[in-house]
């Protein structure tokens, strides 16, 4: 357990140097812990080290862990491709913000369910800004015309936009992703849209997290550099379907 505490202050001192280099704040940037086939054993270390924020990908691992992680206040993000069909699931286990909610037909469900239990959630517009056919998000020119139709739902609340950047080692092409989503972010501020607040942007993980924050990440997600190397490759987790 002291080697995730021990890994956890090293990333949080990459987002402090990569936040000082670009000049920002380092209390701007928030480390979400993405915790894909992580034990709720070392979960729960993770988040007495006092890093809360943490997020699931796939829905059957969000309620296997749940019961478990009860002990420890922490704050649950959902990050993976969400299915309409799994919606009271992810309600049922007290997910606080859906970070991927991609397409129109999600969210009027997602209302729906949540009136019906007369709750509210946080949400994110996510984008996809990489292109690829193997990635889920809005496409970038669709993404305004999505946060004004789901602003009209009175039960979820927009905190801004996430991303899944390009997976390459070729740091300038990472970029555009991440600055598309920086441009998108500023034009849905521009139009000023009644419920919808665009202080976040959701990207960057451990291979790219400087890029993302030297174009404006307020939130990184790391999992493999934190809890160590996972049994299936980062894209599995990406397909909540399989």
């Amino acid at each position: 357990m002291n080697e995730i505490v021990e890994n956890i202050a090293a990333i949080r001192q990459r987002i402090d140097k990569a936040c000082r280099s670009a000049g920002r704040d380092p209390k701007e940037v928030k480390l979400l812990l993405a915790t894909k086939t992580v034990a709720p054993d070392r979960i729960l270390a993770a988040i007495r080290a006092g890093y809360p924020l943490i997020a699931e990908n796939k829905v059957q691992e969000l309620k296997e862990k749940y019961e478990a992680l009860q002990e420890e206040p922490h704050d649950n993000h959902f990050i993976g491709h969400l299915q309409s069909n799994k919606i009271k699931e992810i309600l049922r286990c007290d997910v606080r913000c859906v970070q991927s909610l991609d397409r129109l037909s999600l969210a009027q469900k997602l209302q729906q369910r949540l009136e019906f239990e007369d709750k509210h959630i946080d949400a994110f517009i996510q984008v996809n800004t990489s292109g690829e056919e193997s990635k889920f998000g809005a496409k970038p020119e669709d993404a305004l015309t999505l946060t004004r139709e789901v602003a009209k739902l009175d039960r979820i609340h927009i905190k801004g936009l996430m991303t899944i950047g390009l997976f390459s080692a070729e740091t300038e092409k990472v970029r555009r992703c991440f600055k598309l989503l920086k441009n998108i972010q500023q034009e849905i501020i521009a139009e000023n849209i009644p419920g919808v607040e665009m202080k976040e942007l959701s990207m960057g993980m451990s291979g790219d997290l400087e890029t993302a924050i030297e174009e404006g990440s307020t939130i990184v997600r790391v999992g493999t550099a934190i809890f160590g190397q996972r049994q299936y490759p980062d894209s599995y987790y990406w397909h909540e379907g399989r």
